[in-house]
């Protein structure tokens, strides 16, 4: 017996019932024999701790622009809280933590530079619209590539693939694993808390600011709204085979949000050089579009059958803010004359 065995048959022993087991996976869409030691979806989360596109993440913006102090976060450390609320959540309930883990860590690596900015961006320029979590479908399938391989994408298991999917909010779609519902809601929790902590420290808004309702039924601070939000999705979903909110706490979590969006993601000082951002992008993709023959090697497509906006939007949105900020002005800002 291998030890990846062991380790499937000590999940189908312990875990839930309602437990995507490793062993029972729908598989990658190219075979690949099966490693001794990990499974599947440890395979998984290690490709993607690996892939480039992780990497990037530590330098795009998660809500405040390349920001002066070293405490704010970032997609990267936004990622790992995400996987560490699911990580929690997926223990208590018995699930699976390595697929829970593989997906709260692509979950987020389609998105653009700047934040919401750069999604407006990218919108505008694709003909049926730009959602991150499609793009980072499409990284984890095709604009990544496994170190010395000619196949492009990572052949991650269906499993992973839909929880990155079906992670959004605004995605009409369930994750058809627990793992990937639990990864849904904690996005959601780590990032209206972390949120409002970085909003706090910009001197954006105060805690007092937070309207009452969101206290009262969440908590009175930081610390006791998560631990009220993480804590209120185990004891709802204990047993259940679906991943559950009481509706005094999902309230309390819908006034949070909306007083974000209001005060913070839409109606702040932070926002205010969102449009430039924008601006920046569009600007960039369209010299892109013009200038195709500049992506199309790296893109793997061939010459004749590209799609100029497709490649330009795919390198775009892998963009970080400071690689943006270079490139559009090495390109539309004039270089100082020098005679030597």
């Amino acid at each position: 017996m291998t030890v990846r065995e062991r380790i499937e048959q000590e999940e189908a022993a312990r875990l839930s019932e309602y437990a995507a087991l490793a062993a029972h996976s729908r598989g990658r869409d190219l075979h690949e024999e099966a490693d001794e030691f990990r499974t599947c979806y440890q395979r998984d989360r290690d490709r993607l701790i690996h892939c480039k596109a992780f990497r990037r993440l530590k330098h795009k913006t998660q809500v405040f622009y390349s920001p002066e102090g070293d405490h704010y976060r970032t997609r990267l450390t936004h990622t790992l809280e995400v996987s560490q609320i699911a990580r929690t959540i997926a223990r208590a309930l018995m699930l699976n933590e390595d697929l829970t883990e593989a997906i709260s860590l692509g979950h987020d690596l389609g998105h653009t530079p700047f934040g919401h900015s750069g999604e407006a961006a990218m919108n505008e320029v694709l003909p049926d619209g730009f959602h991150h979590n499609q793009q980072s479908l499409r990284v984890v399938e095709f604009v990544e590539r496994r170190n010395g391989r000619d196949e492009r994408g990572l052949n991650l298991t269906w499993e992973v693939r839909n929880g990155i999917l079906c992670h959004s909010a605004e995605w009409p779609e369930q994750a058809a694993t627990l793992e990937g519902q639990v990864v849904k809601l904690a996005d959601k929790i780590a990032y209206v808390n972390h949120d409002v902590d970085d909003a706090v420290r910009a001197g954006i808004i105060t805690e007092s600011m937070i309207p009452a309702q969101a206290r009262d039924l969440l908590g009175q601070t930081r610390r006791e709204r998560l631990d009220t939000l993480v804590a209120d999705v185990i004891r709802q979903s204990q047993g259940r085979p679906q991943i559950c909110q009481s509706p005094g706490v999902a309230r309390g979590m819908a006034v949070l949000r909306s007083f974000m969006f209001a005060h913070v993601y839409e109606g702040s000082l932070a926002k205010g050089e969102a449009d430039k951002a924008k601006r920046l992008l569009l600007e960039l993709f369209h010299y892109y579009v013009q200038n195709v023959d500049e992506l199309i090697r790296d893109s793997g497509e061939p010459a004749a059958t590209c799609d100029p906006t497709r490649i330009a939007v795919d390198y775009i949105a892998g963009m970080t803010d400071r690689y943006a900020m270079k490139q559009w002005t090495r390109r539309f800002v004039p270089a100082p004359w020098a005679v030597y």
